[in-house]
């Protein structure tokens, strides 16, 4: 147990580690090619505070496609994780702002990317073409918002994005570091996702529950922890935009790009769609879009998350967590359906 244990926290510092670099290393590259900070926050930091979820996914499609439900764990709990606790650790401290112009649309756009996910998910599977549909959706998605925020006047709407990039510390200088930094990501996401996933299904073993139920729990709080340290370094600057925009951003490309990569990778080597375990139906992925739509009225309202919010945030994820274990049988020795 304790073995399985360092395994999943040793891979996930491993994935938070290079994810960082990633980011810091493609942002400074993209910034001496003359890139945008706008487009360079639209894709390289969105993808980069998601690279955890998706070598996580894309390991789990390769190395143990009979056991992919971790994979759409991870996505789905991250996901609840990034609204619970993402703006509720924050909220504790400093009122979370939802003010600016875009949070109402991209607020939407997150139900709207939550409910067809759902949909994709109601026969218990989810095929190659509706991977496609959500992969290409994500395409859509960062180019209309770069060609809508290069037509407008509205700064606000781009002022997470570019605060995101323009604020960052720490960087690479010299070309030797950018390069040195690219690299270590690219060859260090491999490994820590790996022992990830060895160390999750090592765990499910152990404590008799399914690889999904890691997944949901350890995992995504695990790979969730890049939007959960943005957001309370944003709150803490007094960037709400930055904070709530980058939760909502991260939900988006979870779904529709994470997902769809994932699909897009898992059924080739599978041989067939992705078969989701049924308490993914009658559960989860409604608590996943009840999280997500806790956020429609600080967006529509323009109003704030406050510290009697962010308790109830918090209060919410634990008992979540209490009923996922509690229905998988793990509160009573790792026996499934024990007295």
């Amino acid at each position: 147990m304790i073995f399985s244990l360092i395994q999943v926290i040793g891979g996930l510092l491993i994935l938070l580690i290079c994810g960082d670099l990633l980011v810091r290393g493609a942002i400074v590259l993209a910034k001496k090619l003359n890139v945008p900070a706008l487009f360079i926050g639209l894709t390289i930091v969105a993808f980069g505070t998601s690279a955890p979820e998706l070598v996580v996914g894309i390991q789990t499609a390769l190395s143990h496609p009979d056991i992919i439900g971790l994979a759409v764990g991870n996505v789905v709990g991250s996901n609840i994780a990034n609204v619970l606790l993402g703006l509720g650790l924050p909220a504790l401290f400093f009122p979370v702002l939802a003010g600016q112009p875009m949070i109402r649309r991209n607020a939407g756009l997150m139900i709207a990317a939550t409910v067809l996910f759902i949909y994709f998910c109601w026969d218990s599977q989810i095929t190659l073409v509706e991977g496609g549909t959500l992969f290409g959706l994500i395409i859509a998605y960062l180019v209309y918002s770069a060609l809508r925020a290069g037509r407008t006047n509205d700064t606000d709407f781009s002022l997470e994005e570019v605060e995101e990039v323009e604020n960052m510390t720490g960087p690479p200088h010299s070309n030797q570091m950018i390069l040195v930094y690219i690299a270590v990501a690219i060859v260090g996401l491999p490994i820590g996702a790996h022992i990830t996933v060895q160390g999750g299904v090592s765990l499910a073993t152990l404590l008799d529950v399914s690889p999904a139920i890691i997944g949901l729990t350890v995992i995504a709080l695990g790979t969730s922890l890049p939007e959960i340290v943005t957001t309370l370094v944003a709150v803490f600057h007094r960037h709400s935009a930055v904070a709530i925009g980058n939760i909502i951003g991260s939900n988006i490309f979870n779904l529709l790009g994470i997902m769809g990569v994932t699909t897009l990778v898992a059924v080739p080597a599978n041989g067939g769609p992705i078969i989701l375990d049924p308490e993914f139906l009658s559960f989860d992925l409604w608590i996943m879009l009840g999280t997500a739509a806790m956020i429609l009225p600080y967006a529509w309202t323009r109003g704030r998350i406050g510290r009697f919010s962010a308790i109830g945030f918090i209060i919410a994820y634990a008992a979540f967590i209490f009923i996922i274990f509690q229905n998988s049988g793990a509160f009573h020795g790792g026996v499934v359906g024990a007295p």
